[in-house]
């Protein structure tokens, strides 16, 4: 079974480097000592310690490495392999798969207990092939707590609006328990160019 490849599958196809050139641009940032992390701190504050994250759309690892060393049990997820590799070379500990989020399903790969908590940061939302967003986001919500929570952040001019995500999200199943502009906590307002929706499942 597969879905409609994503914006960044297509970009990877294109341009076979560019994974590479990514994952080399977090590294040179994390080298010249850039913060990194500020996603990671703000879903470490709404956990107990020794809680389940799910880092979907993991990318090279960045977010669900920090959850993991502040104690967290973390399972990363991304499309690209090339990404999934630099996670387990750079951050070892937490368990990086490939995969596509339109069709996660982890328990067929022997992950059965459901998430505290569910990161997707980065963008991830906004590379999303349009026809697999309610997908998605259906799919995390399978994958989540009864009183779990999801911290998805995205850029405003991606091509997906604000109040469209939010309307794919009600009918995947969620419901906003608090919008922001930053991933620092700063209040979501109409004229924010980002909106961090922090979800719970209904």
């Amino acid at each position: 079974m597969s879905t409609e490849p994503s914006a960044w599958t297509r970009m990877t196809q294109e341009d076979p480097a560019h994974s590479a050139a990514y994952v080399q641009r977090f590294r040179d940032l994390a080298a010249q000592g850039m913060d990194l992390v500020g996603e990671a701190r703000l879903v470490d504050a709404m956990l107990r310690r020794g809680s389940r994250v799910l880092d979907a759309g993991c990318g090279p690892g960045r977010v669900g490495a920090y959850l993991a060393e502040v104690g967290h049990d973390v399972v990363g997820v991304d499309v690209d392999p090339e990404l999934i590799a630099a996670a387990e070379s750079d951050h070892p500990g937490p368990r990086w798969l490939v995969g596509d989020l339109a069709l996660l399903d982890l328990p067929s790969v022997g992950i059965s207990e459901p998430f505290d908590a569910i990161v997707c940061a980065g963008n991830v939302v906004t590379f999303l092939a349009p026809s697999t967003r309610g997908a998605v986001l259906r799919r995390l919500r399978a994958h989540v707590a009864a009183d779990g929570r999801a911290a998805i952040g995205f850029g405003a001019g991606r091509g997906y609006e604000f109040d469209e995500f939010l309307a794919d999200a009600q009918a995947a199943g969620w419901a906003p328990d608090l919008l922001l502009a930053t991933w620092d906590l700063r209040p979501f307002t109409p004229g924010a160019d980002f909106m961090v929706a922090v979800l719970r499942p209904v």
